[in-house]
């Protein structure tokens, strides 16, 4: 089984995912994470949005291959990407189907009010969620940037309200 949790900035996407890896026993791949941990410490004041996209491509290049040892041996996979275009989102359904992978779409789906409120939260505790800081500039390029899900992306869909 493949999750992907789909959500905007501040959503609660990591604590739902960390809640569902300990009920599924399931591996979490998280990208705030791995950019935390291997892209960040290389960004420059030149890194743009784009130096960071095509270094996720590569990471989930990586994270595909992955999934499929883990299928094989009996092993969920989650991912906490964000999944914030549809297109982002068809890659990896597409990536399922190809493989007979069955896909469960989780959409955390919470008001930009409360997600704000988590951010300011997350910034200032820093607890097990946090990767990295999230300024109002992030939220707020976020707001445009992110699609969510509709239609028959949702029909199939699992929708968490609050966190």
């Amino acid at each position: 089984m493949l999750y992907l949790i789909v959500g905007n900035t501040g959503a609660g996407k990591t604590t739902h995912a960390l809640k569902l890896k300990a009920e599924k026993k399931a591996i979490l791949f998280s990208i705030d994470k791995w950019n935390r941990e291997l892209f960040i410490p290389d960004r420059t004041a030149e890194s743009d949005l784009y130096w960071f996209l095509e270094r996720i491509e590569r990471s989930e290049t990586i994270m595909m291959d992955l999934i499929l040892q883990l299928e094989s041996t009996g092993v969920d996979s989650i991912l906490d990407l964000g999944f914030s275009k549809k297109g982002y989102r068809d890659k990896f359904i597409n990536f399922a189907a190809e493989n007979k992978l069955t896909v469960e779409l989780h959409y955390v789906d919470v008001s930009p009010e409360q997600r704000w409120q988590n951010i300011l939260k997350r910034n200032s505790e820093k607890g097990p969620t946090y990767e990295i800081e999230v300024t109002r500039e992030n939220f707020e390029f976020m707001e445009d940037w992110f699609e969510a899900p509709e239609g028959d992306e949702l029909a199939n869909a699992i929708l968490v309200k609050t966190i």
